[in-house]
């Protein structure tokens, strides 16, 4: 019977357990733990050989809790960002959008992220951590519910891109990336200003994006295009065998 009702959302991670060859699954912590709710998913944690605990809103009674009976350790902490879009009357120069992208190799090479709980923690970076973003990537190609937003020059190279997805009223950025070839500035802020418009012409109300605390370029550039910090979470990573 399952006693945690709405305090806790877990499941099993099956991509990432296929992916790193070992068993997966992910607790979001939606608010305090009673004691019996923390020792019900304790319970379930034992079934796993690594969990990635979200502590939504960073709370403290929850980091108590992960601290003093786990052996898990903070390996992020993510800045979550909102911005609420209205009219937008133009789109923005030298940007496209596309919807079941066909697999584009000049995006694989530019996606380069320096920041990622995937490498900051040396055992999924062992397995590969480093190169689940260009995985993530190849995955969306071709699905209908995954969309691109590319930034091309003038002989049709790209430079930049957005991959993002819908959910309910809102858009959600799931990857940016610019050319680290590129020396001028303003590819991202175009990038996020046709953004704005085909999530505006198609009827949402919202863009959400997050990213890593330890990620100040990124933060300010959200910060620079008008989004709103709204949640700053907790995670942790928790490995049930020192053999994996």
């Amino acid at each position: 019977m399952n006693s945690l009702g709405n305090a806790v959302t877990f499941n099993e991670l099956k991509w990432d357990s296929d992916y790193f060859g070992i068993t997966s699954a992910k607790a979001i912590l939606h608010r305090p733990l009673t004691l019996n709710e923390w020792d019900d998913l304790k319970t379930r944690f034992r079934d796993y050989q690594f969990i990635s605990i979200i502590n939504q809103n960073s709370e403290p009674i929850n980091a108590q809790l992960i601290g003093k009976d786990t052996s898990a350790f903070l390996v992020d902490v993510n800045i979550q960002f909102e911005k609420r879009v209205f009219e937008v009357y133009e789109m923005a120069k030298n940007v496209t959008i596309h919807q079941s992208l066909d697999r584009n190799e000049q995006i694989l090479d530019i996606a380069d992220f320096l920041f990622s709980k995937f490498t900051e923690d040396p055992r999924l970076a062992k397995r590969g951590g480093d190169l689940i973003y260009r995985q993530w990537l190849i995955n969306s190609f071709g699905r209908p519910d995954k969309y691109y937003a590319l930034s091309k020059e003038d002989d049709g190279n790209i430079n930049g891109f957005i991959l993002y997805s819908y959910s309910n009223s809102a858009c959600v950025i799931e990857l940016i990336a610019v050319s680290k070839r590129k020396t001028e500035g303003g590819i991202g802020s175009n990038l996020f200003k046709a953004l704005e418009y085909v999530v505006k012409q198609s009827g949402h109300s919202e863009i959400k994006v997050g990213t890593q605390v330890r990620n100040m370029r990124a933060i300010n550039f959200y910060h620079k295009v008008g989004c709103k910090q709204v949640g700053c979470h907790q995670v942790y990573h928790l490995w049930n065998q020192t053999n994996v």
